[in-house]
């Protein structure tokens, strides 16, 4: 039993690495206690890579050091703490039991697993829990849920508009800046032959004696897990995150929209901000880092198209997948519009297969744990959801091997913009495409065996020939999708024997890769 009263216990995750939290409202160090812990089951319940764990802990750490130099008062289990029970909800009880606090504190998670181990706690011992809302973030929960009320679809733009307007955000007065919500039109442009040119290196840091540590406790630990972490060097700290979004705002936002959809070989960094796991982490705050793009635009250092579409990623998708989770939650998890039940392949955790453009995107990703996100949607997303993989894991895979990966943001990008399985919540289509596209933002089909104009042959693109076999496996449910209409219209031209030869091709391939 603890000597000192402790009044509240305030609860920090590995994703609220923020000083200023609604958590720390009030907080009296003569009185109140941080609580933090390293459990495995946050690394085990699905098999997470070592780049993902690494950022996790290594952030962690050095978070709770922050707090010891501003001496408040703390409790850290580290993962390899004789008493490590291995999970949140055992460390904490058990902790409960020791130090006696009269309530708990957190501010609201970002995992609803982990919010109901919680509160299970809590209920257990008779403690009341004082849940905050998450001010990281431009909206609430409840914002989200008073938008969709009554409406039939769930569009982002109406919902980014709203922001924009709410936040003045690119706005002239009460109209957009440029006189358009969205320049996505002039933000799809491809490398051409040449390539990228001039590519900034990426901002990385160099390994401390805290991150040295977690580096050696995860490569013996979770040995077996997929991954490596020769190549680590994301920020880790808040100092860090803020030097990497200077880094992007001066070295790559310019050319970052022009180029957001391209990909080329060997090259994972291109113009993208990498600021995603700083963000998650909440070693960021994204009002911040929409306000530096912002600044960036109104001095001229950057178009507003770049601007315009990084800020919708930030303004937009990110506050709009956090509302999708959160009112959707627990059966979201569990949804399966087109009844895809094919294993995911074996080579998504080694990288091992002849495909270039897979073979490049999941190679990067083991690597350096991130792919940007047409790398995510169009290579690997894509692959799967033609495929016809389930859907829960593949979202078990990107939650796995991801360092930005937390469920509110992951699961709707990956079950409902990536994979269909929503059937139509999160996007307005299945977001379907032949090898063609790849080869028209990329240049992997140069080197690649398959040819992403053929789908029957030796030499016939998967892609390709997948993506046939997809519309016509489920015409009848594309057809009352008025976006797919195009798509179908050059379906309806394939005769029954090329329809009939894609199958059996696509028959061929599923056989070989199950």
């Amino acid at each position: 039993m603890s000597e000192k009263k402790i009044r509240n216990l305030v609860l920090v995750l590995g994703d609220q690495l923020d000083e200023a939290s609604s958590a720390f409202d009030g907080f009296d160090a003569a009185q109140d206690m941080v609580w933090m812990a390293e459990v495995a089951e946050e690394s085990e319940h699905v098999w997470s890579a070592k780049q993902r764990i690494a950022v996790f802990l290594s952030a962690m750490r050095h978070f709770a050091k922050d707090l010891q130099v501003r001496q408040w008062p703390l409790t850290y289990t580290e993962l390899d703490a004789p008493d490590n029970s291995g999970t949140l909800g055992a460390v904490l009880t058990a902790d409960i039991a020791r130090l006696q606090p009269a309530g708990l504190v957190m501010t609201a998670p970002g995992d609803w697993r982990v919010l109901q181990a919680i509160r299970a706690v809590a209920v257990a011992a008779a403690l009341p829990m004082d849940l905050r809302d998450d001010r990281h973030f431009f909206t609430t929960v409840r914002d989200f849920a008073a938008h969709i009320k009554g409406r039939k679809q769930l569009r982002l733009e109406y919902w980014y508009r709203e922001l924009r307007q709410k936040n003045g955000i690119l706005m002239e007065g009460d109209k957009p800046e440029g006189g358009q919500w969205n320049f996505d039109a002039d933000n799809r442009e491809s490398f051409g032959k040449a390539g990228p040119v001039n590519v900034p290196p990426p901002t990385r840091f160099e390994i401390d004696a805290i991150t040295q540590e977690v580096i050696a406790l995860v490569n013996t630990r979770f040995a077996a897990h997929p991954g490596t972490l020769a190549t680590f060097g994301w920020p880790v700290t808040r100092a860090q995150a803020l030097e990497a979004m200077q880094a992007f705002i001066s070295q790559r936002l310019s050319l970052f929209g022009q180029y957001e959809d391209a990909m080329w070989s060997g090259e994972p960094w291109l113009y993208h901000s990498h600021l995603s796991s700083a963000l998650n982490l909440k070693l960021l705050n994204p009002r911040e880092v929409v306000q530096a793009a912002e600044d960036a635009y109104r001095a001229g250092q950057a178009p507003l198209a770049a601007v315009e579409g990084f800020i919708r990623q930030i303004l937009g998708w990110r506050e709009f997948v956090r509302g999708i989770y959160w009112t959707q939650m627990p059966d979201y998890l569990e949804r399966n519009a087109l009844d895809a039940q094919a294993s995911l392949p074996a080579f998504y955790w080694t990288g091992d297969t002849d495909m270039a453009c897979l073979k490049d995107a999941i190679t990067q990703t083991l690597e350096h744990g991130y792919a940007h996100h047409i790398q995510r949607l169009m290579v690997t997303g894509l692959y799967a959801l033609l495929l016809g993989v389930k859907p829960q894991a593949v979202h078990e895979w990107y939650l796995s091997v991801y360092v930005d990966a937390v469920e509110w943001v992951e699961l709707p990008n990956t079950l409902g913009m990536g994979q269909f399985g929503d059937g139509g919540l999160m996007a307005s289509k299945p977001y379907v495409a032949s090898g063609k596209y790849i080869q028209r933002m990329s240049n992997h089909c140069k080197g690649c065996q398959f040819n992403p104009a053929e789908s029957t042959g030796a030499t016939a693109c998967p892609y390709t020939t997948l993506y046939w076999d997809f519309l016509m496996r489920h015409e009848a449910l594309l057809k009352k999708n008025p976006r797919m209409g195009m798509q179908l219209k050059n379906l309806a031209r394939l005769d029954g024997p090329a329809r009939e030869a894609i199958q059996t091709q696509a028959t061929l391939h599923k056989m070989n890769h199950a």
